[in-house]
């Protein structure tokens, strides 16, 4: 016997609402990194403003426009997400976790596209690597290994439920 439908809507709505506010904090905080930590970090004792006219004089820039599009697409995928666990209360909960867990694990490597941008324009303007200085990307990065062994774990696991429950001859039951 499975789940009671309205259990498994409101599961699936609170993992929804979870994975919009944890995406929403990655992409605060990957913005925050790519704009002003990093900047900050690789240039020692220059403001933004300092780093942005330098950046500015040698044709470059952090790319805010990028960084904001790059935060604003994983908030609204979120979003999405949310939107269809509350729109359609059939969705087993584990489909939403899995989901969720696959945005947050998009993070690292789209983070790092969108940061490439930033770090080549601070090495051309200050003749220093274009590297990650500040240490929040890593964070940000084990965040998103993190999210991406949960899903695998959950597909694994959700196989084996189904292997275990065809092999005893019933129909699997979804969570």
């Amino acid at each position: 016997m499975g789940i009671p439908e309205a259990h498994r809507s409101r599961q699936s709505t609170v993992i929804g609402l979870i994975g919009l506010v944890t995406v929403t904090t990655y992409a605060v905080a990957g913005t925050m990194q790519i704009l002003v930590w990093n900047p900050l970090a690789a240039v020692p004792g220059a403001s933004l403003d300092d780093i942005h006219r330098r950046l500015g004089s040698t044709g470059g820039s952090l790319g805010q426009p990028v960084v904001l599009a790059w935060a604003a697409i994983g908030v609204v995928l979120a979003g999405i997400v949310l939107a269809l666990a509350r729109r359609l209360p059939a969705t087993p909960p584990t489909a939403i976790l899995a989901a969720v867990l696959w945005l947050v694990g998009l993070g690292a490597p789209s983070h790092w596209a969108v940061a490439f941008g930033a770090g080549l324009s601070l090495a051309d303007g200050y003749g220093i690597s274009g590297a990650t200085y500040a240490p929040w990307a890593g964070v940000l990065y084990l965040v998103s290994t993190a999210a991406l062994v949960g899903l695998i774990a959950l597909i694994a696991t959700t196989l084996c439920a189904a292997l275990t429950a065809r092999r005893n001859g019933r129909r699997p039951t979804s969570t």
